[in-house]
């Protein structure tokens, strides 16, 4: 099999880069939520050697991750765990850090509820939470190309689609974590930062 390989992993790396810099400075374990290809893994545990990274996606993805990762042979990148926000198993880690990247608009709203149970039984107190994407704010797209974008996501899977900030934020709050930052990002995307209280 040749290794996976996102065009949007590449375009959008340094500016998240720029962010988990400043995010997980103090941070030393981080658990990424669907790691996709292995390129952020990889870029960002390289960039960021401070941190312990942990891959995690559905095992469909495993190959591909592990190629990234035999590739850059780092030795703070872990290979990646069986992580179906559907299933219990991955929360019986403990991490100071979590992060992910254009997930939760292709998950159901079942599952992004699920994803952030999960999120509430592994983070420390004091953690960091940081997912970037795009979000819709008081109901509405942020730009025409985060419209076609949704109609896209329900073209293929109607369960899917941009989430509202709002809904998200109030999901994180139920949880006990506190947003810290809501970044703008390149392309119509954010980051937001949360900590667990």
């Amino acid at each position: 099999m040749d290794k996976p390989y996102a065009e949007s992993c590449q375009q959008n790396r340094d500016p998240i880069l720029a962010v988990l810099r400043e995010v997980f400075a103090d941070r030393s374990y981080v658990l990424e939520i669907g790691s996709g290809t292995g390129q952020h893994a990889v870029y960002f545990a390289a960039e960021l050697p401070h941190l312990r990274w942990q891959t995690g996606d559905v095992p469909l993805h495993h190959p591909g991750i592990r190629m990234w990762l035999a590739d850059a042979a780092l030795p703070n990148v872990l290979p990646p765990i069986a992580l179906d926000v559907n299933q219990t198993h991955w929360r019986n880690g403990r991490y100071d850090a979590v992060f992910s990247a254009n997930t939760l608009h292709i998950m159901s709203w079942a599952e992004v509820e699920k994803c952030f149970d999960g999120i509430a039984d592994v983070l420390e107190p004091g953690g960091v939470l940081a997912i970037y994407g795009p979000f819709n704010y008081n109901g509405r797209f942020t730009s025409e190309s985060n419209a076609r974008f949704d109609a896209w996501l329900k073209a293929r899977d109607p369960a899917s689609g941009v989430r509202d900030f709002e809904a998200v934020d109030a999901l994180a709050r139920d949880r006990g974590l506190v947003l810290q930052q809501d970044i703008a990002m390149p392309a119509n995307n954010r980051t937001l930062v949360w900590v667990r209280g």
